[in-house]
Parts: C-alpha cells; sequence; structure tokens
C-alpha cells in the first residue's frame, strides 16, 4: 500500500489469479475504459503479469465495483473512488479496533 494509491497492492490469498482487464470488465459488466479511469483517479493499480498485461484481483474487482455502483448514480469517477478509498479505510480501521478491543477484553478476564 501506498500514500498515493492506497490500493495498489493490496492481496489476499484468495485474491489468485487475477484477471485480464478484458474479463475483469466483463465480471463488472463495464467496459476497460472504465478500468482505465479508475486507474487515472488512482483507485486501483493494476498488477502486472510477466508479460506486461494489466491484471486485476478480486479484491481490486470488489472496490471497481463498489466504485462502479456510485458511478452508475451519477458520480464522477474520482469522486466514487475517493469515497471508496475511505470507505475502505474505515472499515479496516473497524476491524483492527474490534481485534484490539476483543484481545484487551480476553486479557482483562483473563487476568482474574
Amino acid at each position: 500500500m501506498t500514500a498515493d494509491n492506497p490500493l495498489s497492492d493490496r492481496l489476499d490469498d484468495d485474491d489468485y489469479p487475477a484477471y485480464t482487464m478484458g474479463r475483469a470488465a466483463e465480471m463488472l459488466g463495464t467496459t476497460p475504459g472504465f478500468l482505465r479511469a479508475i486507474g487515472e483517479a488512482r483507485l486501483i493499480t493494476p498488477l502486472r503479469s510477466q508479460g506486461g498485461h494489466r491484471r486485476y484481483s478480486r479484491y481490486q474487482l470488489r472496490i471497481a465495483a463498489r466504485a462502479r455502483e456510485l458511478v452508475d448514480q451519477g458520480m464522477p469517477v474520482e469522486a466514487a473512488c475517493r469515497i471508496v478509498i475511505l470507505e475502505d479505510q474505515l472499515e479496516e480501521a473497524q476491524r483492527i479496533n474490534e481485534e484490539f478491543r476483543r484481545a484487551a477484553a480476553e486479557q482483562h478476564n483473563g487476568s482474574h
């Protein structure tokens, strides 16, 4: 993850195989142009295969699908991307907070 593109390198074990731009667009029910637009808006940086072809992970497709929903509602691509990034960061913060609270509760209960 980078400051410029917080979702560029976020991969989970279930993210393989990555999909080509054409297949990813087909799965989203959109065009390769939409994937390029969200790349230009710095939402998703595609992975690169050894041949240099753009590839998209399942995680990236989930993020793109969320952005697509907002764009379909009339929101500009860049604004949709910013919202999706913030939503993703909020979800991650909530998950970390929940893990911290659970660990603290277990430690507290274990010390009595």
